[in-house]
C-alpha cells in the first residue's frame, strides 16, 4: 500500500509499532522494520542513555530498513534523563522519532530543528491541532480503546478519526484498539494514512513478555481491561488481572479522595518488571488495549504483518469494492 505515511517514512506497509515500555526492544524494532512496517525502539526501555546508543547501533547492524526511536515524557517517581535521551537520539543520526506524553513543545522543537521526522501521539483533536502548529509531521490519533494512557475525554476511535479527517491537514494514523486488517481498511476509509499498533505486537513470538502473559491475552476477551487513576486525572488502561482488581477496589473505596500513595505499592514499575521476570501475569500491572479480545494466535511479527496486510487488501478489494459495484 502507498499512503502519505509510507512515503514520508520510507516503509512498505502503513503500520507502525508504537513505543512500548518493556516491549520496544532491539529485537522487536528489527522484526517490525524487517516485516515492512516502522519499528520503534523505546528509549526508556533501554535503561540508560548509553545503552540506548548501543541498542541503536545493534539495530543498524541487524536491519537496513527504516526505524525510529520513541521518547515518552510522563510523570515519574524518579524522572529519567529526558534531555540526555533527546540529545543522544539526535547525535546518533536517528531520522524518525515518536514523541508522546506531556508538554511536547520543547521536544518537538528540538527534534524538528535537528531535521528529524516527528510523529506525535495525541488523544484529542485540540492536542493534535497544537502539535500540527508545532511542526509535527505525522499525528498518531489515540482512541479511548488504547492501552496505556487514553486521556480524560473518552472519545473512541470511530469518532476521533472522522473528526481528525475534518480538522487536521497533516497525515495521521489510527492508534488504539487496532489488531486486524479489517481495522486498517476502516482506518483508511476514515481518513487515516495508516495505523499504529501496540497490544497486537505484544502477542507475537518476538515480544519479550513471558509466554504466561501471552497465554492470558489469548484467553481474554474485549472486556479484560480496566481503567486506573481516573480520580488522579492520569487515566491508564491495563490488563484486568488480580493486581488491577485490587487497584480498582481501592479506587472505588476512595473515590475522589484517592491519592497515588494509596496504590503506589501495587502499580510500581519495579513490581511489574519482577512479575515479567517471574512469568507471573497476576504479579504486577501491565498495559493492554481493548483489542486484546481480537487476538487468537501468537505468530511471528512477519506472519502477523503478512496476515494483517492481506486481510486489509482483501477487505478493500473484495468486500468494499463488491458493495459499491453491487449498488451500481
Amino acid at each position: 500500500m502507498k499512503t502519505r505515511v509510507t512515503e514520508i517514512l520510507g516503509i512498505e506497509h502503513p503500520v507502525i509499532c508504537g513505543g512500548m515500555t518493556g516491549v520496544g526492544t532491539v529485537d522487536m524494532t528489527v522484526a517490525v522494520s524487517e516485516a515492512g512496517g516502522l519499528g520503534l525502539l523505546t528509549a526508556l526501555t533501554c535503561g540508560s542513555v548509553e545503552q540506548m546508543k548501543k541498542d541503536i547501533e545493534e539495530i543498524r547492524r541487524k536491519t537496513s530498513k527504516p526505524f525510529g526511536v520513541n521518547l515518552t515524557i510522563l510523570p515519574a517517581i524518579q524522572p529519567p534523563d529526558y534531555e540526555g535521551y533527546a540529545q543522544a537520539i539526535i547525535d546518533a543520526g536517528i531520522k524518525i522519532v515518536e514523541t508522546a506524553g506531556n508538554n511536547p513543545k520543547k521536544w518537538v522543537t528540538l527534534f524538528k530543528k535537528a531535521g528529524l521526522v516527528c510523529i506525535h501521539k495525541c488523544v484529542t483533536i485540540r492536542h493534535a491541532l497544537s502539535a500540527e502548529r508545532l511542526g509535527v509531521d505525522i499525528i498518531s490519533m489515540d482512541g479511548f480503546e488504547c492501552a496505556g494512557h487514553p486521556g480524560e475525554d473518552d472519545i473512541g476511535g470511530l469518532v476521533l478519526l472522522a473528526k481528525a479527517a475534518k480538522k487536521i491537514k497533516i497525515p495521521f494514523v489510527a492508534s488504539g484498539g487496532i489488531a486486524d486488517g479489517k481495522q486498517l481498511a476502516a482506518a483508511l476509509a476514515l481518513g487515516a494514512e495508516g495505523v499504529n499498533m501496540g497490544t497486537r505486537f505484544c502477542a507475537t513470538k518476538e515480544c519479550p513478555w513471558p509466554d504466561s502473559f501471552k497465554q492470558r491475552m489469548l484467553e481474554a476477551d474485549e472486556r479484560q481491561t480496566v481503567l486506573m487513576f481516573r480520580a488522579l486525572h492520569n487515566t491508564a488502561r491495563v490488563f484486568k488481572n488480580k493486581i488491577a482488581a485490587e487497584v480498582e477496589k481501592i479506587q472505588n473505596e476512595k473515590g475522589n479522595n484517592l491519592e497515588f500513595t494509596d496504590v503506589m505499592h501495587l502499580v510500581a514499575g519495579d513490581r511489574g518488571r519482577k512479575a515479567e521476570i517471574e512469568g507471573d501475569p497476576d504479579g504486577g500491572i501491565w498495559t493492554a488495549g481493548q483489542c486484546v479480545g481480537l487476538i487468537d494466535d501468537i505468530p511471528t511479527v512477519k506472519e502477523l504483518m503478512d496476515t494483517f496486510m492481506n486481510e486489509a487488501e482483501q477487505t478493500i478489494k473484495h468486500r468494499l469494492a463488491g458493495i459499491v459495484n453491487a449498488r451500481l
